[in-house]
């Protein structure tokens, strides 16, 4: 019986491979030879001994059955996905890339007979597709494979998936001089398209969470509002970042809000006949209002408004982590794509290099020297 370790490399995927080989008592051998991406020695090590256990316990069982992508496909959806409580739309989404792109290019493999060869012919397949959309369709496939193997479906991951290059594109943004003419055509529309422009480009609300604020979540005496849900077709569901948030409200978006009480309902947004508001009447009050302010029609896109939102505040010098807490971005790193439009920032770090060190940097220096 052994367990030998040896790295190896194979262009940017690394890790160790484990070659394990049970001798059973009528003689016979059993051996399992697995590739480990991204694990260190002592984690090899620790694979082998406990496949080792494994071969010599179950010497004389049947080998698993391992299913196919199709087949794991339901499982995958309803004991991963939903019984996580992922959100509406990410459960949504992943049950349109299993149909649309993994079933019909991938559904008739056993899960542990996926290999490089078969995700490079589903990236073939995809070319058509802008980088961003491909990546996402291969992390779903690197997911549902991981959790095949943490639910001991299969032994180890047969493959290592690898998502393509691209560079992130520009957010789009209004100018401050394009978004006062935007603010200035929606009061022409009416109270509500207001209030729903400067909810956007004021307090980075979402289009979902626009729809699913309510009068109680808008605090006039402290001039903030929180953000505690959003709607996704319909369906209450939490913020995007997966928690609430509190914004400070400007002065002109308190006035909107002002403006606009009633009492149809514990809702912001109504209707002015009383019928519900939802992201699609939202899209046409900002392009009546772009229509208005003489600004080109995006067909109603919202989410320019929370770029617009974002990128204000980097150019007024606010830090990423303050931008972060107010939009709820989970990620930091969804915050510095704002972060280039800090103007003066790298001159400003620069600039320390050309003033002499005062008497404290100074004293910090000589304190950190060692003699000799």
């Amino acid at each position: 019986m052994s367990v030998s370790v040896r790295k190896y490399e194979d262009g940017k995927a690394k890790g160790y491979e484990v070659d394990v080989v049970a001798r059973l008592p009528d003689g016979g051998t059993k051996r399992s030879r697995v590739r480990l991406a991204d694990a260190t020695k002592d984690a090899a090590v620790r694979w082998g001994q406990q496949r080792l256990t494994e071969l010599l316990l179950h010497r004389g069982t049947k080998p698993k059955e391992v299913p196919t992508l199709a087949e794991f496909e339901t499982r995958f959806v309803q004991e991963f996905a939903i019984a996580s409580r992922q959100k509406p739309s990410t459960i949504a989404s992943k049950k349109m890339i299993l149909k649309k792109y993994l079933v019909p290019q991938l559904g008739r493999k056993r899960l542990d007979e996926i290999k490089h060869e078969d995700v490079q012919r589903l990236k073939a397949k995809l070319v058509h597709l802008n980088p961003k959309t491909v990546n996402c369709i291969l992390t779903v496939l690197t997911k549902l494979l991981k959790v095949a193997v943490e639910w001991q479906v299969m032994e180890t991951l047969p493959v290592t998936v690898k998502l393509l290059r691209h560079s992130l594109p520009e957010l789009p943004f209004y100018e401050p001089e394009d978004f006062e003419r935007l603010v200035a055509g929606a009061r022409e529309v009416g109270p509500e398209a207001t209030a729903a422009v400067l909810l956007g480009g004021h307090a980075g609300l979402r289009r979902g969470e626009m729809v699913a604020l309510e009068w109680s979540d808008v605090d006039f005496k402290r001039g903030q509002l929180t953000v505690r849900r959003g709607q996704w077709e319909g369906e209450v569901v939490a913020p995007k970042g997966g928690r609430s948030r509190v914004v400070p409200m400007t002065e002109a978006l308190k006035k909107a809000l002002t403006a606009m009480r009633h009492l149809r309902g514990d809702r912001v947004f109504f209707q002015r006949d009383g019928s519900a508001v939802d992201e699609t009447t939202l899209r046409s009050w900002m392009e009546r209002s772009q229509r208005q302010a003489g600004l080109a029609v995006n067909k109603g896109q919202i989410h320019i408004l929370r770029h617009t939102f974002c990128s204000h505040l980097a150019m007024r010098g606010v830090p990423a982590k303050v931008i972060q807490e107010l939009a709820g971005h989970a990620d930091l790193t969804t915050t510095m794509r704002y972060m280039h439009l800090a103007k003066g920032s790298k001159e400003a770090a620069i600039a320390v290099l050309d003033r002499p060190a005062t008497p404290e940097e100074r004293g910090d220096l000589l304190e950190t020297q060692t003699p000799g």
